[in-house]
């Protein structure tokens, strides 16, 4: 049976030593090299590969943040010198990852730890990978979303507001607004909990742009923003706002 690999990593050494070590794996078919996330999401999508080989330090995006932006993510055998985060993440989450400078012998051995898992959905896995990954330092500071082509980077501390929408959550910011395919949760999760608070179910704030909370209906409060905007604050998250804000 044969396989269909990318290998995205913006160092040419690194890539020639993984096309060199594959070559004991004929049934390993490498489709494209990839310089960046920017190509690497492009090359999935194009190709729908089984593997991917993937360094996470990168230029324009890391290798987190390529992985974000793709609807079914494939299996993730890392390749990479940012081991201070290997251990505790990819050990449960990934299929592997290799430490650059890495042997023959030790790439073999992923690549049939691979072979040897099941194969037919690494989604939740890859999930799980993002999940943890988001509380790092290297992902904390902003948030890359896609929309068609077009990929856009928003730091996390242009963000005015977050609001559920199905199954994406809308990103607001001065500069408008963008869909991000994940949960509020996940949002909750990982954002600055002395940035940002869960006013209501479906909206997370950020404190700063807060510029007074308003009653509204029976036991419920709105936030008014810098912007003028009203967001809703529930009774669950009216004393957890008031925390916040040393009320």
């Amino acid at each position: 049976m044969q396989y269909k690999v990318l290998i995205i990593d913006d160092e040419p050494l690194a890539r020639s030593m993984v096309l060199e070590y594959l070559q004991d794996f004929p049934q390993l078919q490498v489709l494209e090299e990839c310089g960046n996330g920017f190509e690497g999401v492009k090359a999935i999508q194009q190709h729908t590969p089984d593997l991917i080989f993937l360094d996470i330090q990168m230029p324009k995006i890391t290798g987190f943040e390529m992985l974000e932006l793709l609807e079914e993510p494939p299996a993730v055998i890392f390749t990479t010198a940012f081991d201070e985060y290997a251990v505790q993440a990819f050990e449960q989450n990934a299929v592997d990852y290799l430490l650059k400078p890495f042997s023959k012998q030790r790439f073999a051995k992923a690549i049939h730890k691979w072979m040897e898992q099941d194969q037919s959905n690494t989604t939740p896995v890859t999930e799980q990978l993002l999940k943890a990954a988001a509380h790092h330092p290297l992902q904390s500071d902003r948030i890359v979303v896609k929309n068609g082509s077009k990929i856009s980077i928003i730091p996390v501390q242009d963000i005015h507001y977050l609001e559920a929408a199905d199954d994406y959550v809308k990103i607001v910011t001065a500069a408008g607004s963008f869909l991000k395919k994940q949960t509020m949760s996940f949002f909750e999760d990982t954002l600055n909990a002395s940035s940002f608070v869960r006013t209501h179910r479906s909206y997370m704030v950020q404190v700063q742009q807060i510029t007074r909370i308003d009653p509204y209906e029976k036991e419920n409060h709105v936030a008014v923003l810098r912007s003028g905007i009203k967001i809703p604050v529930s009774r669950a998250g009216y004393p957890k706002l008031k925390a916040m804000l040393g009320l």
